[in-house]
């Protein structure tokens, strides 16, 4: 009935388990590319945490040793890319 769209996406709101989620591979998969990149501030597409978040990004920053999302932001233009070396 949706036509494929996520609950995520017909709302264009983050539920807690959405943020949750989102902040979990953040801090297992992203941190450890921000650090190598000596990163210090900025907003990242959310598309890491799979395809119903492309339309969503993050602001982060440091804090100490590691990182802190600061907020998230929905953006239908928004894309991403790769923090591979």
């Amino acid at each position: 009935m949706n036509g494929g769209k996520t609950h995520t996406d017909l709302q264009h709101e983050l539920d807690g388990d959405d943020k949750a989620f989102i902040t979990e591979i953040f801090f297992e998969e992203i941190v450890k590319k921000l650090k190598r990149m000596d990163a210090r501030i900025g907003t990242l597409n959310c598309d890491f945490a799979g395809d119903q978040y492309n339309n969503w990004n993050i602001h982060f920053k440091s804090k100490g040793p590691s990182f802190e999302i600061i907020d998230f932001e929905y953006d239908e233009d928004s894309y991403s890319f790769s923090l591979e070396p």
